[in-house]
């Protein structure tokens, strides 16, 4: 196997890296400066906008770290509200198990701790 082969193997395998809090807030936090800086806005005019002090922009910004009440301040000021909003709007599975345990507690208020078999 030669290099260029190697290469091709470990970028298609950087895209199957399992997920983690920190990788996430930091792809979030890398995507809400782009579309700051796309709006041509700075730090100061979102953060007035917000609510939010620059120094919480600061932080999300370079370390991902950021309280969800400012997030919601910051997806205002963006107008990424909607999107926000519908961060758990639709339920998700992986099996068919899943979807009929969705089914089932769907009118559900709580959670209850299930029985070990």
């Amino acid at each position: 196997m030669n290099s260029i082969d190697t290469d091709n193997m470990l970028s298609v395998l950087d895209n199957y890296t399992l997920d983690n809090p920190d990788d996430i807030s930091r792809d979030i936090a890398n995507d809400f400066r782009r579309r700051r800086v796309e709006k041509n806005l700075t730090r100061e005019e979102v953060a007035a906008k917000a609510g939010v002090a620059v120094s919480n922009i600061v932080r999300f910004e370079q370390k991902g770290l950021i309280s969800l009440k400012n997030l919601i301040g910051l997806a205002i000021a963006l107008g990424y509200v909607s999107e926000l909003r519908n961060l758990f709007v639709q339920p998700k599975y992986d099996t068919m198990e899943e979807l009929t345990q969705i089914r089932k507690n769907s009118n559900k208020k709580r959670a209850y701790k299930q029985d070990e078999d």
